[in-house]
């Protein structure tokens, strides 16, 4: 009855998208390549040999190992990427030619680069914008001004050439950062404030315009955020939603609009925020059916701690395990406080590691980093609010600075493909630390992370079969098994 069951489920969704399969070739019979980044090596998203399966039955408890189990499947994935700043473009804008495609292969490029299939970008002025603006002037509720004309100086056209230089198909998400200060209670993009009543109908009508302006020039947006950072008052810009104002906004407002203007098919992202309270937004917004229609998943980020051993991958568990039906995207993070001297520090990377194996492992199914490039400054920014980003750009000399976090997300974004499932894994050591996924083709990608300053020999252990193997210090590695 089981086979009968899973042959029917499986027929059910290949009219809808290719589904990952276990090819039925005994583990001893595929090859396993491995990829390293390791520090105090030169090894940077290295080919670091291959290994082979043998026969290996019930482990000792004095054997370390990686258990991958191909079998149990969760979370589809969508793709990992970055944000495309108006800092982004305008550094980007700097470079040479010759160092422009260097970038875009770097990123985009699933040969020679890391293979991104993600995108987010602002609507209207962020911090990592070199001014505040807006798309309407002032008091015109009625957008009759409305106007991108700002981002077609620099954003636009790199996110033209990032769509190109990934395939022509890579999902672009949008994310507000402040309405308009008239439509606000203090008057301000920046310093938080709250959305007037009255002007919350024009700024859902706002979302619809940008989204048609950036279709029109040929740039399909996948989705869109209702804020960034809704309960942040910063001194860039910003706006204050509560749980309540979020859903009634989104079930009043922002939902039945997208839906009037055809597009009901836009993937829309409550919260946005930090891991530490989006159980609490969530129950809110799923406890108003009105609202929890309109929802295609949670957005959150990570810059609710900085300690490891604290980060609150469990509230983003709950999340998962509450409301199954909804989908889980990190939209981003970074590294605060940038200082150049610091873009060779390994910690940099490692929290891009950790935090995408817990965030994956916690049913999370798309990942996106902040900034995809900042200047030697770490900006350009507006209110001195300074970052590190995985490539730097010396406008100085032209040159590139590729930190660790660049490889650390190659480790997941080269070798996880759209549509792949996340499968069944686990260490039995805690020095290591481990997700797994099954592609679309049938290839099993394992990632394992070494956060200490041991070298740990271990097994990665399928079906009764190990490839025995060492971990390297304060290093990640990924397994592809053919």
């Amino acid at each position: 009855m089981k086979a009968i069951f899973v042959v029917a489920l499986w027929c059910a969704f290949t009219t809808v998208v290719a589904q990952p399969q276990v090819k039925k070739e005994s583990i001893a019979e595929r090859s396993v390549s491995v990829f390293t980044t390791a520090d105090k090596t030169d090894l940077r998203l290295s080919p670091a040999g291959t290994l082979s399966f043998a026969p290996f039955g019930q482990p000792l408890e004095t054997e370390v190992c990686v258990f991958v189990d191909p079998a149990k499947t969760f979370q589809t994935f969508i793709g990992i990427g970055g944000a495309i700043t108006d800092a982004s473009a305008e550094t980007f804008a700097k470079l040479s030619k010759a160092k422009q495609q260097e970038f875009l292969s770097a990123y985009y490029s699933t040969d020679i680069g890391i293979g991104y299939t993600l995108a987010r970008t602002n609507i209207q002025s962020c911090d990592f914008s070199s001014g505040s603006y807006s798309y309407v002037s002032e008091g015109d509720a009625a957008l009759k001004s409305f106007s991108i004309a700002h981002d077609e100086k620099f954003k636009i056209p790199l996110i033209k050439q990032a769509l190109a230089a990934a395939g022509g198909n890579m999902p672009l998400y949008v994310s507000p950062w402040s309405p308009p200060a008239f439509m606000k209670d203090n008057n301000s993009v920046l310093q938080g404030g709250r959305l007037l009543p009255q002007f919350r109908q024009a700024w859902a009508n706002f979302y619809v315009k940008f989204i048609q302006e950036y279709e029109k020039r040929g740039i399909p947006v996948w989705g869109l955020s209702v804020q960034n950072e809704p309960m942040a008052k910063q001194r860039w810009e910003s706006c204050i939603y509560t749980a309540e104002d979020e859903r009634d906004f989104i079930k009043e407002n922002l939902g039945p609009t997208l839906a009037k203007h055809g597009m009901a098919d836009k993937k829309l992202i409550a919260w946005d925020h930090n891991r530490d309270l989006i159980f609490q937004r969530a129950s809110v917004i799923m406890g108003d059916p009105d609202a929890a229609k309109y929802v295609w998943g949670f957005g959150f980020h990570w810059y609710e701690t900085w300690t490891g051993s604290a980060m609150q991958f469990e509230n983003v568990k709950r999340v998962n395990e509450s409301y199954p039906d909804k989908n889980l995207i990190f939209t981003e993070g970074c590294k605060e406080l940038f200082n150049l001297t610091k873009v060779n520090d390994w910690s940099l990377g490692e929290r891009y590691g950790l935090s995408m194996v817990n965030d994956f492992n916690s049913g999370t199914s798309a990942w996106t980093d902040w900034n995809i490039l900042l200047d030697e400054r770490g900006g350009p920014n507006h209110v001195g609010n300074f970052c590190f980003a995985p490539i730097h750009a010396d406008t100085r000399t032209g040159e590139l600075i590729y930190t660790n976090a660049y490889y650390y997300l190659g480790h997941f974004s080269k070798f996880i493909r759209p549509g792949a499932k996340r499968i069944g894994s686990a260490s039995n050591r805690d020095r290591l630390q481990t997700t797994a996924f099954l592609n679309t083709d049938g290839k099993i990608i394992v990632v394992v992370l070494n956060l200490g300053d041991d070298k740990v020999d271990y097994n990665v252990w399928i079906d009764g079969h190990a490839a025995k193997t060492t971990s390297l210090p304060h290093s990640i590695s990924t397994f592809v098994i053919e």
